[in-house]
């Protein structure tokens, strides 16, 4: 069953859990760039970084990538890396996913690592923690990691401070959910080079604090310049993988009972539409589950 939310202007409607299944995934390395050495200065309070490279953060044991890692220096010459965690909604996993990132890429590249996990929407009656920590039989692990909560950094930093990557998520600022300043952060965005393609970016945190017809206004979109974009082709693909998710589960559940969706954890994890198509057309055809095993 999906919660469908109003998506941009009243004309998209797409399922809420397309957007709480994954990362914030909007392109993050990309908006880094606009002002990579703001933005390590920012995230990790240091204020005399240089940015070295950005490194691939693809890690063959984790079926996914961190956000964005970025190999910085400090004044003293001494390199280290900053892992950006961004997520739209904070989940209880985090903090077991931070530690298990940070120690793969301190392994892979022997460098000491300062996590960064930055929440975009608000969560209410949840106390986020700080770190990861563990005690099995007198075992313990323990993971520091920093925490942005986007609501409760004032929008003037993204103005004021020239951390141009804020501004795709001024509506998600504290006092940044007005009118006014959207308009401002747009005209800032359409001004960059850099920044130009996010303005869906906006138009979509815009919609949390404003009327979908105020946002279609202010945005001037219409349908053809929405649907260009990687923004929104992004959320489509995530939105037919769902469905189809969908349909497995159904499928698995009809034929094989309560064994079959134990295969769902797993299939789950794969976010290409063929494979999924490949995979549920097997449900339908298949006898035994080791049929439908084979496939993954």
């Amino acid at each position: 069953m999906y919660i469908v939310i109003q998506y941009l202007y009243q004309i998209v409607q797409l399922p809420w859990d397309i957007f709480m299944a994954k990362p914030a995934d909007v392109s993050t390395k990309r908006l880094i760039n606009a002002a990579p050495e703001n933005w390590v200065r920012w995230v990790t309070q240091m204020p005399n970084l240089s940015v070295k490279e950005m490194p691939n953060t693809e890690f063959q044991w984790i079926s996914r990538e961190t956000d964005v890692l970025i190999r910085v220096q400090n004044p003293q010459k001494q390199d280290f890396l900053v892992i950006n965690e961004l997520q739209l909604r904070y989940k209880p996993e985090m903090p077991k996913r931070v530690r298990a990132y940070t120690a793969l890429a301190e392994e892979k590249y022997n460098l000491p690592v300062f996590p960064v996990l930055i929440n975009i929407l608000k969560v209410s009656d949840t106390e986020i923690p700080t770190r990861y920590e563990s005690n099995f039989e007198g075992i313990y692990a323990r993971q520091d990691y920093r925490v942005i909560n986007l609501w409760e950094i004032d929008v003037n930093v993204a103005f004021g401070q020239q951390i141009a990557s804020l501004l795709p998520f001024v509506p998600m600022l504290k006092d940044g959910g007005n009118e006014s300043t959207i308009r401002e952060a747009l005209r800032l965005i359409r001004a960059s080079e850099q920044l130009n393609q996010f303005e869906t970016v906006l138009g979509f945190f815009a919609n949390f604090v404003l009327d979908t017809a105020l946002v279609k206004q202010i945005m001037r979109w219409d349908m053809a310049i929405l649907q260009e974009s990687p923004w929104y082709q992004q959320i489509e693909q995530r939105g037919r993988c769902s469905e189809k998710l969908m349909d497995i589960q159904i499928s698995l559940e009809v034929k094989f009972g309560s064994s079959g969706l134990e295969l769902m954890p797993q299939i789950s994890e794969i976010s290409d539409l063929e494979r999924l198509t490949e995979i549920f057309r097997a449900t339908l055809t298949a006898n035994t589950l080791d049929e439908v095993r084979r496939l993954f």
